[in-house]
């Protein structure tokens, strides 16, 4: 199949065709190679953050997802956004289906890595701040912190934690960073 190429505007349609195996987003129709794997220390910090959502949500409607997952954020306005966040929660269960989320996640969660860290810290805010994600979480396992990004009235509002992070749209929900940012 054809991969993309530059200065083209793609689809969710054109996405589905590309090989299998190579790892692409896209953002407002723009192809974004994903790199190969991430670090142990991603996967980790990955793992872990899963394990606490996925123990408060035992018996819960929402579920939590990690990755590769495809998210379609804006599956009925032009289908050109695709994103593979690292973990999502979500609580609309009719949003997904075997293959994908069609619509914005009630939480997104985006681990920095060298290679993705602009595109997280910037293009996804925008994309994810667009399509109404309700709380968007940029982990920074250098820093060990977390960006929280809480939507109000169609803008973010952030504050950054380093402790325990109050899940705002599971209410009672908790993360332990101390668990997750363990040496």
């Amino acid at each position: 199949m054809r991969l993309p190429i530059e200065n083209e505007v793609y689809t969710y349609t054109d996405y589905c065709q590309w090989t299998e195996g190579e790892r692409w987003e896209l953002i407002d129709g723009e192809a974004y190679a994903m790199s190969p794997a991430p670090s142990w220390i991603h996967q980790d910090v990955s793992a872990e953050i899963l394990t606490q959502l996925r123990l408060f949500l035992k018996d819960k409607p929402c579920v939590a997802l990690a990755a590769p997952f495809d998210v379609r954020l804006n599956p009925d306005d032009g289908d050109n956004t695709v994103v593979q966040p690292d973990l999502i929660v979500v609580c609309d269960r009719a949003k997904l289906d075997d293959n994908c989320c069609n619509g914005a996640p009630d939480l997104v969660v985006e681990i920095l890595s060298p290679s993705s860290a602009k595109r997280d810290r910037f293009i996804k805010l925008s994309a994810y701040r667009r399509a109404g994600v309700r709380e968007y979480w940029i982990v920074d396992p250098d820093t060990k912190t977390v960006s929280v990004h809480i939507l109000q009235d169609g803008e973010y509002i952030i504050r950054v934690y380093d402790a325990a992070i109050p899940v705002h749209v599971l209410e009672g929900c908790e993360i332990d960073l101390t668990g997750v940012f363990a040496e």
